[in-house]
C-alpha cells in the first residue's frame, strides 16, 4: 500500500515552512497592513464648470480661508460666506496673535486698518490679486451671540476690514443677532443652537413667537453670493464623490489624501456649465474628525440640487507635527509657510487648482 503523499504548503512569503515559520513573525504583520490600507481615491474629474461663477464658504478656520481666498484671488471668486471668521492676515504669521483674532482678549480685538493695510501692501507686491476686483464681489458674514470660541467683536473686524478693502455695503449682509454658539446653521442637523461643541452643526429657530422658522444658513450664504436662487431639493439626489488631494497638497501641507465632491445629478451631464462653491470645514471638523456630517448634513447639497452647482469639500486633517496643527485647522496664521496668505500660499493654491479642474471640459466632450 502506497504511503500517503506528504503535502507541502508555501507559506504567506512564499518561502518553504520551515524558514516560512521563522519569518511569520514578519511576514504577517506586513500583510495585514497592506490588507487594512485604504485604497487610494480616483482622481478628480474635470465637469466644465463655469469658471466665472466660483464661490467660498467656511466655518472658524474655514472661515478665515474663505477670507482669505476671497482676498487673494478675488479676480476668480465672486462671493463668500464667512461663519465665525476673523479678518484677513490677522496673526501676520504668528500663533502669538490668535487669542487676539479670536476676540478672547478683553478690550483688545483685532484691528481692521492694520489688516487691509497688509492686504494693500500684498496687492501692490501682487501677491494677491487687486482689491478693485472685490467691489462687486458678494459676501455674507455670521457670527452667533453665543458663541464662545470666535466671539463677535473680533467678527466685528472682518466686516469692517471687507468695507475697508473695498467690497460695497450694499454687497455686505452681516447676521449677528442670533443666539447661535460655534457651527454651521442647517435645518434639523446637529446640536442645540447655542452649543459650542462638536460636530459643530447646530439647528436654530427664528422668527416672532408662534411663526418661528429652521433658519437655513447655507441657502442664506448662496443666495446673498448669487442672488435669487431656485427652493433647495427635499433632499439631495446626486452624488458624493471622493477623490485624491495628494494631486494638488502633499502631507507637508497637513491636507489630507482625500477630498469630496458634491455632484448634482444636473451637472454630470456634459457641458452643463455649473457653478462651484467651496465649502470649508472648521477645526476638528474634517471627515477624519466627524465622519461624513459636514459634507452631508451642512446643508449645501440640497441647493446644489436644484441649482445646477457643484459643491467642493476640501479636508485638512490634524498633524502632530510637521507641520504641527493638532486640531486639523485651516492655515490662517502660518504652519505651512509664511507666505499662507498670497496665492501661492500651498493650503490656497492647492484648493483652486481643485476648481480649475473642475471647470475643463470632460475628456471625450
Amino acid at each position: 500500500m502506497k504511503s500517503p503523499t506528504k503535502t507541502t504548503t508555501a507559506s504567506p512569503c512564499g518561502q518553504k515552512p520551515g524558514l516560512g515559520r521563522m519569518l511569520a513573525a514578519l511576514c504577517l504583520p506586513l500583510l495585514c497592513a497592506g490588507a487594512l490600507a485604504e485604497p487610494k481615491a480616483p482622481a478628480l474629474e474635470a465637469y466644465g464648470a463655469d469658471p466665472t461663477q466660483t464661490s467660498v464658504s467656511g466655518l472658524s478656520s474655514g472661515a478665515y480661508m474663505a477670507v482669505q481666498l476671497q482676498v487673494a484671488y478675488s479676480k476668480d471668486i465672486v462671493g463668500a460666506g464667512v461663519i465665525a471668521g476673523g479678518p484677513y492676515y490677522c496673526a501676520a504669521n504668528n500663533i502669538a496673535y490668535a487669542s487676539l483674532c479670536m476676540g478672547q482678549v478683553p478690550f483688545f480685538p483685532p484691528n481692521p486698518a492694520i489688516m487691509a493695510g497688509f492686504a494693500k501692501d500684498f496687492a501692490r507686491a501682487r501677491k494677491i490679486d487687486p482689491l478693485s476686483h472685490l467691489a462687486d464681489d458678494r459676501v455674507y458674514v455670521f457670527s452667533g451671540t453665543e458663541d464662545k470660541i470666535q466671539r463677535q467683536p473680533a467678527v466685528d473686524a472682518t466686516v469692517a476690514f471687507l468695507e475697508q478693502v473695498g467690497v460695497k455695503p450694499q454687497n455686505l449682509k452681516y447676521v449677528n443677532d442670533f443666539p447661535a454658539g460655534h457651527a454651521v446653521i442647517a435645518p434639523g442637523q446637529g446640536n442645540d443652537c447655542a452649543a459650542n461643541e462638536s460636530p459643530y452643526i447646530s439647528h436654530c429657530e427664528v422668527g416672532d413667537k408662534g411663526h418661528e422658522q429652521s433658519y437655513d444658513q447655507a441657502g442664506a450664504l448662496l443666495q446673498q453670493i448669487y442672488g435669487p436662487l431656485s427652493a433647495a431639493a427635499d433632499k439631495p439626489r446626486g452624488q458624493i464623490v471622493a477623490f485624491d488631494q495628494r494631486a494638488y497638497a502633499n502631507s507637508a501641507t497637513s491636507m489630507a489624501d482625500t477630498g469630496y465632491l458634491y455632484v448634482p445629478q444636473s451637472c454630470s451631464e456634459a457641458g452643463a456649465g455649473c457653478k462651484v462653491h467651496v465649502a470649508l470645514h472648521g477645526c476638528a471638523q474634517s471627515a477624519e474628525s466627524v465622519g461624513d456630517r459636514f459634507y452631508t448634513e451642512a446643508g449645501y447639497n440640497r441647493w446644489a440640487d436644484s441649482n445646477h452647482m457643484l459643491v467642493l469639500y476640501p479636508q485638512v486633517n490634524p498633524s502632530a507635527s510637521r507641520p504641527y496643527n493638532p486640531k486639523g485647522c485651516w492655515d490662517w496664521w502660518g504652519y505651512s509657510g509664511s507666505h499662507y496668505a498670497y496665492k501661492s500660499a500651498p493650503q490656497m493654491k492647492a484648493i483652486m487648482q481643485m476648481v480649475y479642474r473642475l471647470t475643463q471640459a470632460p475628456t471625450g466632450n
